[in-house]
């Protein structure tokens, strides 16, 4: 995936990101899911996003170039993963809610602590939840370029397109929280929260 394809709005990122793969090399194996449920965030005008009060050295990256892992810790337990998108000194992102698991899900259930067989709606339904399976942490993966074909988080294009696209408010934020900003691939079983 081309840095180009990351240099537009949050809202046109989000949209076409839905069906692409997020590859995670883990200890050597590759761990991957398709992303079926993302939600934008439009920066210095949006109430609900991290860059809303400016530029400081948590929310750096989010103003960097595009293309690149934003990863934060929320309610002292889980970390979120989100892309950078927009011009760099523009901020915007993408936040991966949830992905339908390819590839290692044996290892995401041990990462998730889970039965090894569990039922992989359970492993990456959420962002949280995805980056447990992924091992993804602020201190390893923040500032990661994902449009690398060698990081160790990456995401890519296997030309799967999503048949039907919905798009609904945002979840779990206080702020703006009825922007429709929240796209998810329709008939989905590993959706965070079902329409």
């Amino acid at each position: 995936m081309p840095r180009r394809f990351y240099e537009r709005s949050p809202e046109t990122v989000a949209r076409q990101l839905l069906g692409k793969l997020i590859v995670r090399d883990y200890q050597g194996e590759l761990l991957s899911g398709r992303i079926v449920e993302v939600e934008a965030y439009f920066g210095l005008d949006d109430p609900a996003a991290h860059a809303f009060a400016g530029r400081t050295e948590r929310n750096a990256v989010l103003f960097g170039p595009p293309g690149f892992a934003y990863v934060y810790f929320i309610y002292g337990m889980y970390y979120c993963l989100n892309v950078s998108c927009e011009p760099e000194g523009e901020a915007g992102c993408v936040l991966i809610r949830a992905l339908e698991p390819v590839a290692g899900l044996e290892t995401m259930a041990k990462l998730r602590k889970l039965p090894p067989h569990a039922k992989p709606q359970l492993l990456t339904a959420g962002p949280g939840r995805l980056c447990q399976a992924l091992a993804i942490t602020r201190a390893a993966h923040n500032g990661l370029d994902v449009t690398c074909a060698d990081s160790l988080l990456r995401i890519e294009d296997d030309g799967h397109k999503p048949e039907r696209i919905s798009v609904t408010p945002r979840i779990g934020i206080r702020h703006a929280a009825e922007r429709p900003a929240r796209f998810v691939m329709e008939g989905s079983k590993f959706l965070s929260r079902y329409l």
